[in-house]
Parts: structure tokens; C-alpha cells; sequence
């Protein structure tokens, strides 16, 4: 976190370390079906037909309808969060993750798992925007970047537990349960501990008065409180001569930050992060890291653990950078970092049969690089840039917006992985010579492609947001400012 002026540090990292156990559900409950896909598949009480596996395309319903049903929780509760507040929003968010978990460990048929699994969805969706706008609300303006960032790192230490959870639960008997069920430890520590923290000052100014918002403020230790407090209340007033909120989303002066809220969102997902989350023990056994003598299920979950590993390791380092150098530096640096990786993981899936046995480590390493310069850059940056160019009367909505983008985005991904890579590339002997499995080396070229774009993208449109409070970002928009000259 950036040095400088004194703020009271303890207790604004107890808030965002309580409010991010939404991003560690959010990781969680999205990396946790990619060992579970592994025992599911192969369930006989589930495997219907007289099928020896679930088929691709069911597989595929089991990981995404989690994602389909975010993008509707995102979209959905945007405006409920403008009027019941952050705070209860999360508490609500909570008790859907403890009942979808209890619901899918209990689940006794595919139809069963899907709608769990829906239901999952839902409160990831409306935890992953609420999670970032309760945390930038509630931040310090010269800390902000770094807070916020901490819900990122709570999802990949989510992800990284889940896979932790994933290999623990392997070799017991409907082992699958035990991994879902989990994730109710974690929706309880939410549920109470979002009733001890504090609403936002600026949702508390907008509906409940100064004197709420000044209280909140001087418990966080906000050095600039009266000029936070003058900034909002000018924005406030400004809105109040506005037109509906939906006439504000819709003004010439909001247009950029829908931009850059949609375009960030949809290059996050569409460079195919959530493949890696989702599918990366598959990934591992088409590359034949399931092939060796053990249990195939473990061998191919447990070269999972170092990528979940570095991934929390270098969103540390996110959060140290992101106030220091700033956005757009990281966002150059990562995408240029994952362009490399997922070039190199389609020239080795697709020329599989050219380099043999080395498959299984370039596959291990490529995925090992791509993951940091995620991580650096993309991982909390988007969650990071939606929270702070909207402006605070539509930002509730305009953030669900943007979310319900990434998480359309995130479905389209996770929804044709293994279809995409069997349509563009075709199909490679099974390691174990068990039949085929899906080559996947043209979908890696195709997410590489996206991340040339999303060069494009960043150079062009995205704001420095570093240094900035929230009020000033929105003021640079409504005097009608190109984003870039932030």
C-alpha cells in the first residue's frame, strides 16, 4: 500500500478483509468444479444412458450455468444495491452461497447439479461487483487501489483452497461432495461478519445524511474528510439536476466509462483466463499428466496447485505495484506477458505430435507464465477500473453492467472450451490410449488474438486512474474529457 498520510489502517484493513471473503467465495465456487468436473464425469449414479462418462456438452452446462447465472445476478441486483445499500446486499449475498453449497453437496442428479450450481452463480455475480464497489467506497483515496485489490487477491486464494480442497477430496467416495460443501465455512464468515462493518459514506450521504457519512469517514480515518465530504456532496448535487438514473447511464458524459467498463471486462474473460480456472486438471490430462501410473484424477489435479499458488503469489504483488506505478503500466505488461504464454500453448497443442512426451511441461510452463502477468494486470485491474470511472448515482448499476458483460463473456468462454478446441484444431490420442481428447490449441490462438486487441484497447481508451479520488475521475468525465488525458 502506498505511504504517505495517516488514516486508521487496522481497522480499514479488517473491513476489506471481511468484505473480500466474497471474493474468496467468488474464487472458490468457480475453481473448485475443476477437480470436482473430474469425479462427476465419471459418477455412475449420474452418467445416464448407459454412457461410461457425462458428454462434453453436459460437462460444459456443469461449469458455465454457475457463469450464466452470475451475469443474471450481476445485472439484476445493480439497482438493489443502489437502494438497500452495499452492506446488506453482502449479508443477502452470504446466506445464497451457505444454501447453494449445502444444495449441490446434497444433489443427486445432473438436473440437481446444474441448478446448484445456478444458484452459486447468482451470488457470485452480485458478489463480484458489490464486493469492489463496497471496498473503493469505503477506502482512502490514496490506499484505494491497493484495498480494492485485496478482494482479487481473496479470489485467488480462493481458487488456490479450492484446488487445495480438489486434491484432498480425491480419492474419497463421491469425493465431489466434500469439495462443494466446503465453500459453506467461508459464506458463514461473511454472513456475520458483514453484520459488524460500516455502509459507504457516499451510499450513507445519498440516503442517509452527511452526519452518517462523516461518522463513517472519521472511523476509517479518511485524512481529506472535509474534502471528501465537499466532493460528494458537489457530485451529489450535480446528479440531483440530472435526469433518472437511467437517463444519466445513457448521457454522452457516461458513454466513456460504459466503454471502458464493457471493453475491460469482456478483454478479461475473452483471453481465457477462466479456461485455466475451470478446466486446467483437463488441460493437464490432454497434455498427459494423468497418463502415469497413481490415481489419474490426483496425478491430473496436482500440477493444478503450483498455478493456483502463483497466482496468489503475484496478485501480492498487483496490490504492491497498483498505487506505485499505476493501471495502465500493468495492464501493458500483463498482456503482453499472456499474448506470449497462449501463443506458445497453441503451437504445442496443436504440433502435439512433432514434440511428443515435452507436451506435458510446455502445457505446465506456458500456463505457469500466463498466470502471473494475469494476475498483475488483468486479474484485479478490470474489478479495480469499474469501480472507480463510474459516476456515484449510477455506479451500483453501472458496475452490475459491466459485470453482467464479464460474467456473458466468461459463459461464452467456459460454455465452448472443449467444443472450440474440437472444432478449430480437432482431436489428439488419449495419453493413456483410452480414445481421443480435444485438441485445444486453436482456441489458445484465438484468446491470443483477443489479447493483441485488448493492447490496442488499453493504449487508446483506458484512463490513469492512480492518485485520483473518485469525484475527481467523475468530474473529468462530465466536463466531457477523453479518458486518456485522466
Amino acid at each position: 500500500m502506498a505511504k504517505s498520510k495517516s488514516y486508521n489502517r487496522g481497522y480499514v484493513i479488517l473491513i476489506a478483509a471481511i468484505a473480500a471473503f466474497g471474493g474468496l467465495l467468488f474464487g472458490f465456487d468457480t475453481g473448485v468444479i475443476s477437480g470436482a468436473l473430474l469425479l462427476i464425469k465419471d459418477d455412475p449414479n449420474l452418467v445416464i444412458n448407459g454412457m461410461t462418462q457425462l458428454p462434453e456438452r453436459t460437462q460444459e452446462w456443469i461449469v458455465s450455468i454457475t457463469v450464466l447465472g452470475a451475469a443474471v445476478g450481476a445485472l439484476s441486483s445493480g439497482r438493489i444495491t443502489d437502494s438497500l445499500g452495499r452492506k446488506k446486499v453482502l449479508i443477502i449475498t452470504a446466506l445464497l452461497f451457505a444454501i447453494g453449497s449445502v444444495g449441490l453437496a446434497a444433489a443427486n442428479s445432473v438436473a440437481a447439479l446444474i441448478i446448484w450450481r445456478g444458484v452459486l452463480g447468482i451470488a457470485i455475480g452480485v458478489a463480484s461487483y458489490t464486493v469492489p464497489l463496497y471496498i473503493s467506497e469505503i477506502s482512502p483515496t490514496h490506499v484505494r487501489g491497493a484495498l480494492v485489490s485485496i478482494n482479487q487477491l481473496a479470489i485467488t486464494v480462493g481458487i488456490f483452497v479450492s484446488y487445495l480442497v480438489d486434491l484432498g477430496f480425491a480419492d474419497f467416495d463421491e469425493g465431489w461432495r466434500w469439495m462443494f460443501l466446503v465453500g459453506l465455512v467461508p459464506s458463514l464468515i461473511l454472513f456475520i461478519g458483514m453484520f459488524f462493518l460500516p455502509e459507504t459514506p457516499r451510499w450513507l450521504m445519498n440516503y442517509k445524511g452527511e452526519d452518517e457519512a462523516k461518522r463513517v469517514l472519521d472511523k476509517v480515518g479518511e485524512p481529506k474528510r472535509e474534502e471528501v465530504l465537499t466532493q460528494i456532496k458537489s457530485n451529489i448535487d450535480k446528479e440531483k439536476e440530472q435526469p433518472g438514473i437511467f437517463k444519466v447511464l445513457g448521457a454522452k458524459w457516461v458513454r466513456p466509462a460504459l466503454i471502458i467498463g464493457v471493453g475491460i471486462m469482456f478483454i478479461q474473460q475473452l483471453t481465457g483466463i477462466n479456461t485455466i480456472i475451470y478446466y486446467s486438471p483437463t488441460i493437464f490430462e490432454m497434455a498427459g499428466f494423468g497418463a502415469e501410473a497413481g490415481d489419474p484424477v490426483f496425478n491430473a489435479i496436482l500440477p493444478s496447485l503450483p498455478i493456483g499458488f502463483v497466482n496468489v503469489l503475484f496478485t501480492i504483488v498487483s496490490i504492491y505495484l497498483v498505487d506505485r506505478w499505476g493501471r495502465k503500466p500493468l495492464l501493458y505488461l500483463g498482456l503482453i506477458g499472456m499474448v506470449v504464454a497462449l501463443i506458445s500453448l497453441g503451437i504445442a497443442f496443436t504440433f502435439h505430435e512433432s514434440i511428443g512426451g515435452a507436451l506435458r511441461w510446455i502445457s505446465f510452463v506456458s500456463m505457469i507464465i500466463y498466470i502471473p502477468f494475469f494476475a498483475i494486470s488483468l486479474g484485479p485491474i478490470a474489478w479495480l477500473l469499474i469501480s472507480e470511472v463510474y459516476p456515484t448515482k449510477v455506479r451500483g448499476l453501472g458496475m452490475s453492467i459491466a459485470t453482467m458483460v464479464n460474467w456473458v463473456a466468461n459463459f461464452l468462454v467456459a460454455n465452448t472450451f472443449l467444443s472450440l478446441g474440437r472444432a478449430v484444431t480437432g482431436t489428439m490420442p488419449h495419453p493413456a490410449d483410452t480414445g481421443t481428447l480435444v485438441n485445444p490449441g486453436g482456441a489458445f490462438f484465438i484468446y491470443a488474438v483477443i489479447g493483441i486487441i485488448g493492447l490496442i484497447f488499453v493504449y487508446t481508451y483506458i484512463p490513469e486512474t492512480k492518485g485520483h479520488s473518485l469525484e475527481k475521475i467523475e468530474k473529468h468525465f462530465l466536463d466531457g474529457k477523453h479518458p486518456k488525458k485522466l
